[in-house]
């Protein structure tokens, strides 16, 4: 089926899910390719539940194995495959009951959530799991992306994700949480590379050890957070390509992340300056129809 205009990815979601006739809908993107095995993955580790939202993840080599390709494609699949009960689930690989889908009232439409092609699964994921439906992580539900990462698109894509996961996550005031790919780690790593790049500035102004020498423990500490995501990198790609990447990830990406986050938080303070809230991330009853 072909859409007559580009309405967002929540509205092509939902109209792919309204052509279905499955029992069960299996949600991915346009540029990732799915594995041979994948179906029957999906399928077993659903099993017979109706109330399950099953997930899963990149594989860790890329479609495009460059090096801006790589480092976000072990990046999604460390971070999204640690914690086997979820936050969220991603709709690169999502599978759900069709009828659940239908009853949950589909993907957002009607906000930035259903546009920017980055939190549309997450909302729907935190009202599912609000409504009593479990989410499940499957290791063997894979599939792979075709990012074609430049640096400059690599550092884009950080900046748009990071300016609407927190102008979503500040309007469902969960900010601090440990959700998938925007985790705690993640977080640590901007804020202490934010702070080693001062010490860094202080110490350039003005001729002096100490900011120099007061750096290196935010540098360790930052290192120790993020461990087991230089460990991913490492048994991916080896060691130079993790001392790369976490050069990458300490400094240009982390600066990305903060310049994204605080674009999402100035958008979400200046929604709430004039309109006095943030308006609800509800779908509409008639978001989901289950005729065309």
């Amino acid at each position: 089926m072909r859409l007559a205009e580009h309405g967002g990815v929540s509205k092509a979601r939902n109209a792919g899910a309204r052509a279905a006739s499955g029992d069960l809908l299996l949600f991915i993107d346009a540029d990732c390719l799915l594995g041979e095995d994948a179906l029957a993955a999906a399928r077993a580790a659903y099993g017979d539940r109706k109330d399950l939202v099953l997930g899963g993840t990149y594989t860790p080599s890329p479609a495009d194995a460059d090096f801006f390709s790589f480092f976000q494609s072990v990046f999604i699949h460390h971070f999204e495959t640690k914690n086997p009960r979820p936050d969220y689930v991603a709709a690169h690989a999502m599978v759900i009951d069709a009828e659940l889908f239908r009853r949950s009232g589909g993907f957002v439409e009607d906000s930035f959530i259903g546009v920017a092609a980055s939190v549309e699964d997450v909302e729907l994921s935190h009202r599912l799991r609000r409504s009593g439906c479990e989410l499940a992580m499957s290791r063997d539900l894979r599939v792979q992306h075709v990012f074609r990462f430049s640096l400059r698109r690599s550092l884009a894509n950080a900046v748009r994700k990071a300016r609407y996961w927190t102008l979503y996550s500040a309007s469902n005031r969960d900010l601090l949480a440990d959700s998938g790919t925007a985790s705690l780690a993640l977080k640590a790593n901007v804020v202490l590379g934010l702070v080693q790049a001062l010490l860094l500035t202080s110490a350039a102004a003005a001729p002096a050890a100490w900011p120099l020498a007061a750096a290196v423990p935010f540098l360790a500490l930052d290192l120790h957070v993020n461990r087991r995501l230089i460990a991913a990198w490492f048994e991916a790609g080896g060691l130079r390509f993790s001392v790369l990447a976490t050069l990458y990830y300490a400094t240009l990406y982390a600066a990305a992340v903060g310049l994204g986050a605080a674009a999402g938080t100035a958008q979400y303070l200046w929604k709430l300056r004039w309109t006095g809230r943030i308006r609800s991330c509800t779908p509409r009853s008639d978001t989901y129809r289950l005729s065309s």
